[in-house]
């Protein structure tokens, strides 16, 4: 699997064309296509075992040892009120980058079932997110790109990863030693 460890789009060597465009990383779920911006994205690895925690909240699959650190890793088919993602081939995870406060960042997992490609949307291209007849909160929307004629709904990963809802995941000494655990299961006691 690809990863984007890269601060720019001009840094993993993308082409900004006009300096409007941004690029944003498509991808699957459900059958729908999403995308982020890249510049939240640190990287993309493949899906690998998680540790499930005890208590946590549902849209929190478990966290991974990503380099000695403790990463949540959340389902967007639970956030978005659906069933839990069904893991499969081409499942991967999105590690992300979300500002919690003003210069603070939380490092965040996604689950998504495939990643697509990496485009660049230009602003014109890009409309405001619908008010209404989507099934998804319109506050998890940024916006609707137009790509070849179809509508890919861009994220707004601020909202969407309630980091209320997420931070304790980190805070938690539990989590900390499922992590180094790896395939060793946590055992509620």
């Amino acid at each position: 699997m690809s990863q984007l460890q890269h601060s720019t789009p001009a840094a993993a060597g993308l082409r900004v064309a006009g300096g409007d465009a941004q690029q944003y990383l498509v991808f699957a779920l459900y059958d729908e296509a999403f995308a982020i911006g890249i510049r939240n994205i640190k990287e993309i690895i493949e899906y690998g075992h998680l540790t499930e925690v005890p208590m946590m909240p549902e849209v929190v699959r478990g966290v991974i040892n990503l380099r000695g650190a403790v990463v949540p890793v959340a389902d967007l088919a639970v956030r978005f009120g659906r069933a839990r993602t069904v893991v499969g081939r081409r499942t991967c995870i999105v590690i992300v980058e979300v500002e919690s406060e003003p210069g603070q960042f939380q490092v965040i997992g996604i689950l998504v079932d495939a990643v697509n490609e990496v485009l660049e949307i230009p602003p014109q291209d890009i409309e405001p997110p619908p008010a209404f007849g989507t099934h998804i909160r319109s506050d998890f929307v940024a916006g609707m790109g137009k790509i070849s004629g179809k509508f890919v709904i861009i994220l707004e990963l601020k909202h969407l990863l309630s980091l209320e809802e997420l931070a304790s995941v980190t805070d938690q000494p539990a989590l900390a030693d499922a992590a180094k655990a790896g395939d060793k299961p946590l055992l509620a006691s």
